[in-house]
């Protein structure tokens, strides 16, 4: 059975930092490009970040380029989300989502937009000002 488990949201001040952890069990982890996305209230899930499945490769989203990193540990089967100088409007459920890849040989860009094979059950991060 598959599952990705988020974890390390929380409230926080505007400024502030948070990171967030996505673990993954029941898959081969390095055959799988990652992704962060998140979904306000009454808004539409929206692409944060994604990563290669070597980690060599990223992707960021306009409105966090600059303050969040994405990174990938292949030997924890665990992704990250490093997010810093937080703002209120960064304030949603963050999920993580995987997508089988058997080559590498695949535009970052493209992650914004596939359909994902498996996703978490998301994590709440609250930035407060």
């Amino acid at each position: 059975q598959v599952q990705l488990v988020e974890s390390g949201g929380g409230l926080v001040q505007a400024g502030g930092s948070l990171r967030l952890s996505c673990a993954a069990s029941g898959l081969t982890f390095s055959r799988y490009a990652m992704a962060w996305f998140r979904q306000a209230p009454g808004k539409e899930r929206e692409f944060v970040a994604a990563i290669n499945q070597r980690g060599g490769s990223t992707d960021y989203a306009d409105s966090v380029k600059g303050r969040f990193t994405i990174s990938r540990d292949n030997a924890k089967n665990t992704m990250y989300l490093q997010m810093n100088s937080l703002k209120p409007e960064d304030t949603a459920v963050y999920y993580c989502a995987g997508k089988f890849y058997s080559a590498s040989g695949y535009l970052i860009h493209i992650l914004r937009d596939v359909k994902y094979d498996y996703w978490g059950q998301g994590t709440q991060v609250t930035v407060s000002s």
